[in-house]
């Protein structure tokens, strides 16, 4: 009986040990404690006021969830700086009389990621998406909103995949 209780707490450690380099966010573990988010400037020929803060603030709230690495505003040894580089709309499908039919706003982000202690991870490179919505209506308030919501989540993602995922 003893010998049963021995190979169960045996297996039951070597288990939870196992598990102790995965985690359900997809991030590997990485060697670092701290990192920086600096604030991405909107340099894109069309502005929309207020996106480039709601991206940078976007960008922390998402590492800062899926890890468990501290935000810092200097000397981060991860450090994600970058700025918007398109804000565009576009006609996608047009109708009889020549009217769009639908849109297209697309954002497009560069992103230059440094990590202090594995240079050999830094990138700089351009993160882009999209969201289409009816010609009848315009880009504001709400589907504002909607749209930026939709676009960022993706991007953040798609940046955190890049950096710390390695997907």
């Amino acid at each position: 009986m003893k010998f049963f209780r021995v190979l169960f707490l045996f297996i039951v450690l070597f288990s939870i040990n196992g598990c102790g380099v995965y985690n359900f966010t997809g991030a590997k573990p990485i060697n670092a404690k701290t990192f920086q988010v600096n604030y991405f400037q909107n340099t894109a020929e069309l502005v929309e006021p207020g996106i480039e803060r709601t991206f940078t603030l976007r960008l922390q709230d998402l590492i800062q969830n899926q890890t468990n690495l501290n935000l810092t505003n200097s000397n981060g040894e991860l450090l994600y700086e970058g700025e918007i580089v398109e804000y565009r709309i576009a006609p996608m499908t047009a109708t009889a009389d020549q009217k769009a039919a639908q849109n297209r706003l697309t954002i497009s982000v560069m992103v230059r990621f440094s990590n202090k202690n594995k240079e050999e991870d830094n990138f700089e490179k351009r993160f882009s998406f999209f969201y289409d919505y009816s010609g009848s209506s315009q880009l504001v308030g709400p589907q504002l909103t909607d749209a930026l919501d939709v676009i960022f989540e993706r991007i953040t993602q798609d940046i955190f995949n890049e950096s710390l995922a390695k997907w």
